[in-house]
């Protein structure tokens, strides 16, 4: 290392020359983002990127991958990019004449901005130092004065073919070379003894490839994999031979970016493939929920292999008159009630932003009694510092909290009241149950709940269409606002619903519903779906056909309410 490079190093290790204490005015973090699943992000990728105020990008879906790791929200068309939180997102890939960038201009633009003084991670698809230009653009740091430092990420070398179930060493074959084709010039004779190849940059040159390599001694029966988006959910990966894969990868329509994997290992895949045979692997799940919700029903949908897709049906309001929840609060903080039920984690927020609006905390709950409708409220109320007295032993419903609530003692309460805060449009269930149980209720409007905008046109055609995999109801609402700004869902779409309520609504609006969870909250949705999902591949197999996925086969005739 330089001189020059190791004073710029010493002084943001020790905050001399920052701009606030703790803040290096020089310096920029090459990280890994991986070879494309977020999951496989590093821990200290991941601190960088929370901490970065410029983010210099590599490729078009770096963005998206960071905003969501950042649980930051997503620009819409239309939207002021400026206007949403997070760091400064600068594409690395194209200058702003839409020409890709060189080495050196990627370097002068990483440069320009880690003088800035501002936090910079220059952001690079898979490992900085490994089939990048991270070495091009460290070096023109150090001659500029700029400190760095390399957060290595996980290489689609290795990381592609363990998603497709091949492992590269056994203890067989421990020998591995790693071939960049591109438009270099290789002599593969001296590749063709190596146990096992992997080929980065082959697709279109795979037919040139694998005759050099028979020609070289490599039996034309030679096993070969070729696999495309590789971690992602739309992960495709084809098997065949030296003498079939040119003409087999094109059948396929086989497009980079791919990982090629020649040699004997690739025969595992057969028994160790793990991630394509997810039980929703490659599904296209429709979201109908909340925006500011759906994060954790995609991420567990993730899991099992599919790709959610969130379309907003309902927004979250506040009540158009104000006063009757001022009220309330101000009647909670003199000691009017005896408990406050909340039945909804919208519920908590409502009543938290209206705390923070009076300068209030949660010790004005002293003394009141807390019920919970689930264990998802009851998280919310513990995220604000608050335990819930009471949450259903048994159903998670109004009805379940209802079961579980004490009838009113005039011996035992002191005071007879109780504070329901929920949506405009909530059931009158839980207020009648308490009158008869003694209580008086004063139900307050905290929130309302709206039909979103409709969805882009694409995506009403897909819902329509049937090009959707499946959809997820977790509210009777989602059912009725999704088929009113966007149409009912297609024959063939898998519809998943929540709870026997949200059935009743969907088979209401002439939708049959094939999937309901076993308990009312939307991870036993989510694994209701991939058991649903598991089975049909199960029978598939059983059949001889080939694994498909729903919208694959599309009956022309539109889905009808089941009468059973």
């Amino acid at each position: 290392m330089s001189k020059q490079n190791t004073t710029s190093t010493r002084d943001a290790a020790t905050g001399a020359g920052t701009a606030s204490a703790g803040r290096p005015t020089r310096w920029v973090s090459f990280v890994g983002s991986g070879p494309g699943d977020p999951g496989l992000l590093t821990v200290r990728a991941v601190e960088l990127l929370r901490d970065a105020e410029v983010v210099v990008t590599e490729v078009p879906d770096h963005q998206a991958l960071v905003r969501s790791v950042l649980g930051l929200p997503v620009p819409v068309e239309g939207e002021d990019e400026g206007e949403l939180p997070g760091p400064l997102f600068v594409d690395g890939g194209f200058g702003e004449d839409g020409q890709p960038l060189t080495h050196a201009a990627r370097a002068k633009v990483v440069v320009k901005h880690a003088k800035s003084g501002r936090r910079v991670v220059r952001l690079m698809a898979g490992d900085p130092f490994l089939y990048a230009s991270g070495p091009e653009e460290a070096l023109a740091c150090t001659k500029a004065g700029v400190g760095f430092e390399i957060v290595p990420g996980v290489s689609s070398v290795s990381a592609v073919p363990a998603y497709a179930g091949i492992p590269l060493t056994t203890k067989n074959h421990r020998e591995v070379a790693v071939v960049a084709c591109g438009d270099a010039k290789i002599d593969w004779a001296s590749y063709a003894a190596h146990p096992t190849l992997v080929l980065l940059s082959a697709v279109g040159a795979i037919g040139q490839v694998a005759a050099e390599l028979v020609a070289a001694g490599r039996p034309g029966d030679t096993p070969v994999s070729m696999t495309r988006t590789g971690t992602l959910t739309t992960q495709e990966t084809i098997v065949s031979t030296l003498d079939e894969i040119a003409a087999d990868a094109h059948a396929a329509g086989m497009t980079p970016p791919a990982v090629t994997v020649v040699g004997p290992v690739v025969d595992l895949r057969q028994t160790l493939s793990w991630f394509e045979t997810k039980p929703l692997f490659g599904w296209r799940v429709l979201v109908p929920r909340t925006k500011e919700q759906a994060g954790g029903l995609s991420a567990r949908l993730r899991g099992y292999g599919a790709t959610p897709e969130e379309v907003p049906t309902i927004s979250v309001e506040p009540p158009r008159n104000p006063l009757q929840m001022d009220k309330a609060v101000r009647g909670l903080v003199e000691g009017r009630y005896e408990w406050i039920a909340f039945t909804s984690v919208n519920a908590v927020r409502a009543v938290r932003e209206k705390f923070e609006e009076y300068g209030l905390d949660a010790r004005a709950f002293s003394g009141l009694k807390i019920a919970a409708v689930g264990d998802k409220t009851a998280a919310a109320l513990r995220d604000w510092g608050l335990n819930a007295d009471l949450v259903p032993s048994g159903e998670q419903s109004a009805r379940g909290l209802l079961d579980d609530w004490p009838p009113y003692d005039d011996l035992l309460d002191p005071i007879n009241r109780v504070f329901l805060p929920r949506a405009d449009i909530a059931t009158e269930t839980l207020v009648a149950g308490l009158i008869d149980l003694g209580w008086e209720v004063d139900d307050v409007t905290a929130y309302r709940t709206v039909r979103a905008a409709p969805p882009p046109a694409p995506v009403r055609e897909a819902i329509k269409s049937g090009k959707f995999d499946a959809v997820v109801f977790t509210s009777s609402s989602t059912v009725r606002n999704l088929v009113g700004i966007a149409g009912k869902p297609h024959t063939s779409t898998i519809i998943g619903v929540i709870g026997p309520a949200t059935a009743k609504t969907a088979e209401e609006h002439g939708l049959r519903v094939d999937v309901m969870a076993s308990e009312p909250s939307v991870e036993e949705l989510v694994d209701s779906l991939a058991d649903f999902g598991g089975a049909r591949r199960e029978a598939l197999l059983d059949q001889g056909q080939p694994v498909t996925k729903p919208s694959d086969r599309r009956p022309a005739t539109r889905r009808k309410a089941s009468s059973t």
